[in-house]
């Protein structure tokens, strides 16, 4: 049975990557790449290109992006990334220079903006205390408004890390794929996907793309199948792996 369950889990990635292709994701702001087969958001993606974050000023972004993405949309995500674009405060000495009021309107369209101000200041701190040394998951957890999530995301997409981000959509699909039950916790749930992977793939830089993909292509998949109740009605891999 663990057999099965670990191929299965391996094989839904190899069949959302031949349905999709890759994704490019983490998309950046200031990058001119496109991928025409989103749902939202097109513009800043690098396809097949997994040099990205390329400097500390991306990597930051991921960052920010990980933190306003708490609770909404990328789409969302993207109109506050603008905003801040559009003030020259996607730095963390901008964003520090900011009038908190300004910084509030600037991410309002990602939501929570009191509570996300507060959270983005408090990371600046801590993104700076790092000179650069990328953090490990213990640390960012104790970092004020980090969750399990976010802290996933920071490492996967900004510093190409191991760590396999979990999200509602994962676990909605797993779900309803019958290969987890509901109550499964994150924990739980994130080392079912990483344990199954690292038995099929046993480079770690593939490891890290692999896992970028196969959340991006979750996400893309779910737009589709799982964002409206009844969820996966034609849904493909419910057809093929429903266990």
């Amino acid at each position: 049975m663990r057999r099965q369950r670990v191929n299965k889990i391996y094989e839904i990635y190899k069949t959302l990557y031949g349905t999709y292709g890759p994704q490019g994701w983490w998309p950046f702001i200031n990058y001119n790449g496109v991928n025409e087969s989103k749902n939202g958001n097109v513009d800043g993606y690098h396809i097949e290109d997994y040099s990205f974050p390329r400097n500390s000023d991306e990597v930051f972004e991921v960052c920010l992006g990980s933190i306003l993405t708490q609770n909404t949309t990328f789409t969302s995500v993207v109109k506050s990334l603008h905003n801040l674009k559009d003030k020259n405060a996607l730095t963390p000495e901008a964003i520090k220079n900011m009038d908190i009021d300004e910084l509030k309107e600037a991410i309002k369209p990602s939501g929570y903006f009191n509570q996300k101000a507060r959270y983005i200041l408090e990371y600046i701190s801590f993104f700076e205390g790092l000179n650069g040394v990328t953090p490990t998951r213990d640390e960012l957890l104790h970092v004020v408004g980090i969750g399990e999530e976010t802290a996933d995301s920071i490492l996967l997409y900004g510093y190409n890390t191991a760590e396999f981000k979990v999200d509602a959509y994962t676990k909605r699909m797993l779900i309803e794929l019958g290969l987890i039950d509901e109550k499964l916790k994150y924990k739980d749930i994130k080392k079912l996907m990483q344990d199954s992977l690292k038995e099929c793939i046993n480079d770690e830089k593939k490891l890290v793309i692999v896992y970028q993909e196969f959340h991006a292509l979750i996400v893309n998949h779910s737009k589709e199948f799982y964002s409206k109740q009844p969820y996966a009605q034609g849904c493909f891999l419910k057809e093929k792996y429903y266990e």
